[in-house]
């Protein structure tokens, strides 16, 4: 399978979205949740009884999502793929988040640029080859559409049989093998 375009998640997968989400919530309520501790994708089930679902909460704060920081190698590898690959960041959002995203694609990612930013819950829904995530539900949505997806590697997503990487050198490796694979099959295509 050639792998053209590729769609790229937002949160804990271009940026540490985590980190800063509960930072906030332990500094309120006194706790000590962490990435490593969520076995699923409902966060709700980690945090203390009376914060719940307001947990969610947390991400409708003015500011959050323009605060946040790139994961490591995420701006660099990214640059490097945009030159050989068409790239799609497709995210989900609640509230401020839309404008926050696009403003932060912009300052962060000029080479792909808001322009090339889909606001989406339905990520199987658009067209592209190859889907980085780290939501349970879209990596087996977009497996399902018979496309590849690759997780970033989280303990609440390592449930779905997908290929998975730890970080972003990983991922661009993983993309140079799939394009080594099909010039292979391309070459044994042409002698045959």
């Amino acid at each position: 399978m050639e792998v053209k375009t590729l769609l790229v998640d937002m949160d804990s997968v271009i940026v540490d979205l985590m980190t800063e989400w509960f930072q906030r919530y332990n500094e309120e309520h006194g706790d000590d949740l962490s990435v490593e501790r969520l076995q699923c994708w409902q966060t709700e089930k980690y945090v203390k009884a009376e914060c719940g679902k307001k947990i969610y909460d947390y991400l409708d704060a003015p500011g959050l999502f323009r605060e946040l920081s790139p994961l490591p190698d995420a701006v660099e590898v990214l640059e490097r793929l945009a030159k050989r690959y068409d790239i799609l960041i497709v995210t989900s959002s609640r509230t401020y988040a839309y404008t926050e995203k696009e403003q932060w694609v912009n300052e962060h990612l000029p080479f792909i640029g808001s322009a090339n930013l889909i606001f989406a819950h339905r990520k199987d829904m658009i067209v592209g080859d190859l889907l980085f995530d780290d939501a349970p539900h879209n990596l087996t949505a977009f497996r399902a559409s018979g496309r590849l997806a690759v997780a970033m590697d989280y303990p609440y997503n390592r449930s779905i049989d997908v290929p998975r990487v730890s970080g972003w050198l990983e991922f661009e490796s993983l993309l140079a093998e799939l394009a080594e694979r099909e010039e292979g099959r391309r070459a044994v295509e042409e002698t045959t």
